[in-house]
């Protein structure tokens, strides 16, 4: 059996940088996608692991990122997908999930084979952490309704990318399901 975790990418962000405006209004429309994940695999008991940047904070832990999110320009953005007191998080530097983190550690630790990706930004973060879940020989499932991008082009072709050469799953957070699944 392989066990599903929920990765939740830098959704907890302050939105003070370059390409914020254009950002929002994709984000706006990820994230009911991002709700309904989190209530399906919280209710499947699914382990939750958000994975953020932590805003060149080097000092900072995930209730200080939290509190920062939640005191930007958007917290409209925020509020509705913050960490539960279950929720995991993991602190990252770079582009990928599993960059210099320990997230490869701790779905190991977990049991976890496949990992459902969700947040921002399709066409970079979301991409090389398929990418990076792929050669650790993880199942990946994107939730297409529930990943935001700045351009749309790119993360088209980020997209079909992921479908294809890292052979991850499309598919909309209403179909996805994070019950343990049979291993070929």
């Amino acid at each position: 059996m392989v066990r599903t975790a929920l990765i939740v990418i830098d959704m907890l962000n302050t939105y003070e940088h370059e390409d914020a405006e254009v950002l929002v209004h994709s984000v706006r429309k990820a994230l009911p996608g991002v709700r309904v994940l989190l209530q399906r695999a919280r209710a499947a008991d699914a382990p939750v692991v958000y994975v953020n940047d932590n805003f060149g904070r080097w000092r900072s832990h995930h209730g200080e990122i939290l509190e920062a999110a939640l005191a930007g320009p958007r917290a409209d953005l925020v509020e509705p997908v913050a960490p539960d007191e279950e929720s995991l998080f993991v602190v990252k530097a770079r582009h990928s999930v599993f960059y210099e983190t320990p997230l490869a550690y701790l779905l190991g630790q977990l049991g976890a084979g496949r990992v459902v990706l969700c947040g921002q930004v399709t066409e970079q973060c979301v991409l090389y952490s398929a990418l990076d879940a792929h050669i650790r020989h993880l199942d990946v499932v994107v939730a297409l309704d529930a990943i935001a991008h700045i351009d749309a082009d790119l993360a088209d072709a980020a997209l079909r990318m992921m479908e294809r050469n890292m052979a991850a799953e499309l598919c909309h957070s209403g179909e996805i399901t994070f019950q343990n699944v049979c291993s070929d």
